[in-house]
């Protein structure tokens, strides 16, 4: 899977360091995948949720969440936030998966 962009992950580490390494754990394995839809992506993340058009991940024990778009056929991803938990439940980022 070819993940756009790790910059938003260590912009987002750089506020909250302690999102690092399970940061770097998630772009590691997504990076190496090659899922076909969500049920593999569950496979190596099995709390992944698809909302909207959106696949909603859990970091560090869902402290933070990944938002991402994901196409299978062209086997990329774009990780378009990573959030506090707060921030999540204000739910701003749901308009950007048509939800």
């Amino acid at each position: 899977m070819h993940v756009i962009s790790f910059k938003r992950l260590r912009e987002f580490w750089r506020h909250h360091p302690d999102a690092e390494e399970p940061l770097r754990r998630w772009y590691k394995i997504a990076t190496k995948a090659q899922w076909q839809n969500l049920a593999a992506t569950r496979q190596d993340f099995s709390h992944a949720d698809l909302v909207g058009v959106c696949t909603v991940f859990n970091i560090k024990g869902n402290d933070y969440r990944l938002i991402s778009k994901i196409y299978y056929p062209s086997q990329t991803m774009l990780v378009r936030f990573v959030l506090t938990h707060a921030e999540y439940d204000k739910e701003a980022w749901k308009n950007d998966c048509y939800c």
